[in-house]
């Protein structure tokens, strides 16, 4: 069953499946939230409820949305690429786009940590 993520302002609502979020991002006291189809919504609502309003409405949801540092609300299933050295994280939308969001290097390991903990051992790449 899809869920879903309920968001409320003064003047709207808007109701996301939980699957085509692509990522959150704060921008001071506004969030934009940008879906795998491309399309664009910008709140103005801060990202620190945004994860409020995640945790009440989707219970779990922190296994498929992670807060990642202090700017960044992503979706893991969107991940194509960690780079630590480049800190650079690289999302793929439902028409192949890539995505990419410059985040510091420490919240991009505790992600990239986080998926090989999910996959079991992690694999050593030779070279």
């Amino acid at each position: 069953m899809e869920r879903y993520l309920i968001i409320k302002t003064r003047d709207e609502l808007l109701r996301i499946k939980i699957g085509q979020i692509l990522y959150f991002e704060a921008d001071r006291n506004y969030t934009k939230l940008l879906l795998s189809s491309g399309i664009q919504f910008t709140f103005a609502i801060n990202i620190g409820k945004i994860e409020e309003l995640l945790e009440r409405q989707v219970a779990g949801s922190n296994k498929i949305l992670m807060r990642v540092g202090k700017s960044h609300i992503i979706n893991k299933n969107h991940i194509l690429q960690i780079n630590l050295p480049k800190q650079r994280l690289l999302l793929l939308s439902s028409e192949n786009k890539p995505k990419e969001l410059v985040i510091s290097k420490d919240p991009l390991k505790v992600l990239k940590e986080s998926l090989e903990k999910e996959m079991g051992k992690p694999v050593e790449k030779e070279g």
